[in-house]
């Protein structure tokens, strides 16, 4: 295993981290990503721990409070250490009836995070994520709010996932301008068949020194090594009866085109290059796994032996790149005079 700082901080996380969200009963819209019982959790958790994972994510939300009852469950059977195990999780999403029992304002954190920590059973949180965006309530109340439970010690680091680039950087702005705790993470969709996240986030996360962990890596699925561009609807795939995330199929089936011979090249599934090619970005801290099965996950844990060659990870980038867009094309353009004779289609496409 590898192993990366969680932003811009000492804490060691491993570059694979285990995705809980399929963890428990799979209430709600979670019946389309898994049901996987107690102890079936264990062996996933047990599995993953050994290959040297230390990584591991769940939300309140995640199957209304299971997912995470099923992971501090999972980590008291195992006899497994607080102190040799990474635990993040997130508050956000709606969680109880009432108005105030969603969002990020200091009430429902307050609220939120207690009961996280009960069902998790440990008196700490490592990383603790602000899952959404919440339109009403101000960044200086959620910010002051996660400082306080830092000052507690009910958390040691918190993010914040599925924000503007613009939002993020007003948050790091006024952590610092304050004196409180300030994300340390972004946890985004990111995979060969989305790159959306190059435009605007990743740029501020390499200014910021923020860690990335990555969710959705396979695109939902659609990158296993399941789809093709004759087989788009597989009956033995969760994205074939829950289309998410939003991807762009034309570009999809190209990029398949291109993974599949690689895969085939070097012995080993789509997946486990797919995630290869994200571990190869720079600005990837983490890459989260969300498996059902053993055999899947051991799948997914090869790929942090995999190499891909400049050839295989150029073909890669090139069938993905993002279509240009303004303003990159137009700061590319520009910037010809001051950097020289360049590439401006290319630079454009990276911008």
């Amino acid at each position: 295993m590898q192993y990366r700082t969680l932003g811009h901080t000492g804490l060691l996380v491993s570059r694979l981290c285990l995705g809980t969200m399929t963890f428990s009963n799979g209430e709600g819209v979670y019946q389309h990503i898994g049901n996987v019982g107690q102890k079936e959790a264990d062996e996933l958790v047990r599995t993953a721990f050994e290959a040297g994972v230390n990584f591991f994510d769940t939300a309140d939300v995640y199957s209304a409070g299971a997912s995470e009852a099923t992971l501090g469950q999972s980590f008291r059977n195992l006899g497994l250490a607080r102190s040799d195990v990474v635990l993040a999780t997130k508050v956000y999403s709606r969680m109880g009836p009432g108005r105030n029992d969603v969002g990020a304002s200091r009430g429902h954190i307050m609220d939120a995070v207690d009961a996280s920590l009960r069902r998790l059973q440990t008196d700490h949180i490592d990383l603790y994520q602000v899952h959404a965006n919440d339109t009403i309530t101000p960044i200086d109340e959620t910010l002051r709010a996660l400082d306080d439970l830092v000052t507690q010690g009910k958390v040691r680091y918190v993010g914040v996932s599925n924000w503007q680039a613009w939002k993020i950087a007003r948050a790091i702005g006024v952590s610092a301008e304050k004196g409180l705790a300030r994300f340390e993470t972004v946890q985004a969709y990111y995979s060969l068949a989305g790159r959306d996240l190059e435009r605007e986030i990743a740029p501020l996360l390499e200014a910021e020194k923020m860690g990335l962990m990555v969710w959705s890596p396979l695109a939902g699925g659609l990158l296993s090594g399941k789809f093709s561009r004759d087989n788009q609807k597989p009956a033995d795939s969760r994205r074939s009866g829950f289309d998410f995330p939003i991807v762009e199929k034309g570009r999809a089936w190209n990029i398949i085109d291109v993974l599949a011979p690689i895969a085939r090249r070097h012995q080993v599934s789509p997946a486990r290059v797919a995630l290869a090619w994200l571990l190869s970005r720079e600005v990837v801290t983490s890459v989260i796994m969300g498996a059902r099965r053993i055999d899947q996950l051991q799948d997914n844990l090869g790929a942090i032996d995999l190499q891909l060659d400049q050839e295989e990870l150029q073909a890669l980038d090139e069938v993905s790149a993002l279509p240009p867009e303004y303003p990159g094309w137009m700061l590319a353009t520009q910037s010809a005079d001051r950097l020289g004779p360049v590439d401006l289609w290319s630079e454009a496409l990276h911008s």
